[in-house]
């Protein structure tokens, strides 16, 4: 393609592409759109829930997503599917987990990659969180949907890739299936800490103090964190609310 005849040294061209748009493609056209170049797509796939993607008027149904999806990999072309936990809130987060994982073991996507929910005013969601019709699932309940949704996650070879500053986990990569149990490993790592640890690991990481979980070894980090969360303390604060301000300014 043009790209290439004028930058040889471009190794990868990728695009943003919808679900629906990519199921209405013939194959053919996107094994064109390849040939000239392009070499990857990524799917905000976000839930495999039918009454979720509804709810948050995605304009795709599950079916449609697989569809678009296959179509992408018959095509030859690098699939990255983006998934949103706690995009269920506390509601829905198990279908949503669930519903997700069939999707994704129906497609075999390339890449699988996590971007934790965060709200922000502007939002057509945050106007159901402020109704108080939506309720965001906190962070220790969002690394327990994650975790479900991996458990459940068969016959397929994706990377899982968490790698983005919105979720707590960032450690979490690997490829499937060989590193399922090490994924999994990991959240129950996390989980099986004492509330005292997974408190200060979340404002550690919302404060860019913490990157994994070894880093709570850090004395001079947690100490850190912990003077902090001292401060908040003192002030009444509600540290998990300052928790979620913090992940939401990472949009």
């Amino acid at each position: 393609g043009f790209l290439r005849e004028n930058f040889p040294q471009v190794e990868r061209i990728t695009t943003y592409a919808r679900a629906k748009t990519l199921a209405r493609k013939p194959v053919e056209d996107l094994v064109r759109l390849r040939e000239a170049g392009l070499t990857r797509v990524h799917v905000g796939l976000e839930t495999g829930y039918d009454p979720l993607l509804e709810y948050v008027q995605k304009g795709v149904t599950a079916a449609e997503q697989i569809e678009g999806g296959r179509r992408a990999k018959a095509a030859g072309l690098e699939l990255s599917e983006y998934v949103m936990p706690g995009l269920g809130g506390r509601a829905w987060w198990r279908e949503h987990a669930l519903g997700t994982a069939e999707v994704l073991n129906a497609v075999d996507a390339d890449f699988i990659r996590f971007r934790t929910l965060a709200l922000i005013p502007s939002m057509p969601l945050y106007e159901e969180l402020a109704a108080g019709r939506f309720e965001v699932p906190t962070e220790d309940e969002m690394v327990r949907e994650i975790r479900l949704l991996i458990e459940h996650l068969d016959g397929i070879t994706s990377y899982v890739v968490s790698d983005h500053s919105l979720n707590l986990l960032m450690e979490l990569e690997g490829r499937l299936p060989e590193a399922k149990p090490e994924l999994l490993a990991t959240i129950d790592r996390y989980l099986g800490l004492p509330e005292e640890e997974r408190q200060n690991f979340r404002l550690g990481r919302r404060l860019g103090v913490y990157r994994q979980l070894d880093d709570l070894q850090d004395y001079g980090r947690r100490r850190q964190v912990q003077e902090v969360l001292a401060r908040l303390e003192s002030r009444g604060a509600d540290v998990e609310q300052v928790v979620v301000e913090l992940r939401n300014r990472c949009i």
